[in-house]
């Protein structure tokens, strides 16, 4: 049973990477917020606070199905919290029954033996931890300390892949705790990623010379020890800039709370379109508009999904501003007071 999982899961990869290449015009990941509410309060984080409530199960299914109408193939939550929402598991069954990949992203601090037993039964594929530190402290306590046990259960229970994310920049007081974090995912058998700290607008916070140290060193383990580096990421450490077509709002598509379609996390604004009224033309449109931040942005899942098209579809300037919907909601975006964040 579990090879014929792991059969089907890496078939559906498959099948999203040629869909990818052969058809331009198709979303192919969303990014969806169930949770604004965290139980932590990392300060980097502009992703999040402490008064939400969750959004109704059925606003979530509606936009599951928006999504799949729209030809999205991988579907990706995270918040906030998401394991915090009441319904949770029964988004992710609604996922699944469109055919979409289903990936969480979570601090896990609130996952049991019973909780990862039924994200398995709800038919979860993907799942990340962010780890910050080895000992917690002022910037965040996602540690290794504390999650520790977590990851051992994820490692005794789960029938999805898991990746752990570390992190390296200037908020961190021990970059070296990214190698650590990296070796103990790989020693449970899970996948490890570098997160590389990022402003308000997800542009770079430039690397220190420790951390850019650190960074090669993770890199030289290679695929063994270390999952995924890109050309993104190191041109960045360096303080340099990517030329690349960014394609969020195309074939990325970020849907807050409000049900409303952003660029990405960091540019909650623009497009500015509820799920519910977005379009093929609005695809089209995102899909050819060049977008300002590309540069020096940071946010590592559009760049990984805008690599599909980086060979096609040569991209405008915009000739006049963006015309920004207004969201149903009054509530500012974090974004706005430039607080740093991550991913």
């Amino acid at each position: 049973m579990e090879l014929r999982r792991r059969f089907y899961r890496k078939m559906r990869q498959y099948r999203l990477i040629a869909v990818g290449l052969i058809l331009r015009h198709r979303p192919l990941l969303a990014h969806v917020i169930p949770m604004r509410q965290c139980n932590l309060s990392c300060s980097y984080c502009n992703e999040y606070d402490n008064y939400s409530d969750p959004v109704p199960l059925n606003n979530m299914l509606r936009r599951m199905d928006r999504l799949a109408e729209l030809g999205v193939m991988a579907v990706t939550i995270s918040g906030g919290e998401p394991l915090m929402h009441p319904d949770l598991e029964k988004i992710i069954v609604r996922i699944r029954e469109h055919g979409m990949i289903a990936a969480l992203i979570t601090n896990g601090y609130l996952l049991t033996a019973g909780r990862i037993r039924a994200l398995n039964e709800a038919g979860l594929e993907y799942l990340q931890i962010s780890i910050d530190n080895v000992q917690p402290d002022d910037v965040s306590v996602k540690s290794l300390k504390v999650l520790d046990k977590k990851l051992q259960l994820l490692a005794e229970h789960a029938k999805f892949e898991v990746n752990i994310n570390s992190v390296l920049g200037g908020s961190f007081k021990n970059p070296e705790d990214a190698l650590v974090i990296a070796t103990r995912a790989v020693g449970l058998g899970f996948t490890a990623t570098l997160g590389i700290i990022h402003d308000g607008t997800g542009h770079l916070k430039p690397l220190a010379a420790q951390e850019r140290k650190i960074f090669d060193t993770l890199r030289n383990l290679g695929k063994r020890h270390y999952a995924r580096f890109n050309r993104f990421q190191e041109n960045l450490v360096q303080g340099k800039p990517n030329d690349w077509r960014c394609r969020a709002g195309a074939r990325y598509l970020y849907v807050c709370e409000d049900g409303v379609v952003h660029y990405c996390s960091q540019q909650r604004g623009y497009p500015g379109v509820p799920l519910e009224n977005y379009s093929q033309a609005d695809i089209r449109r995102e899909y050819y508009t060049r977008k300002q931040c590309a540069p020096y942005c940071t946010v590592a899942c559009v760049h990984q999904i805008s690599l599909f098209d980086s060979w096609r579809g040569a991209q405008r300037d915009p000739t006049k501003p963006l015309t920004v919907a207004k969201t149903p909601s009054s509530r500012p975006s974090k974004f706005h007071a430039g607080e740093p964040s991550h991913s």
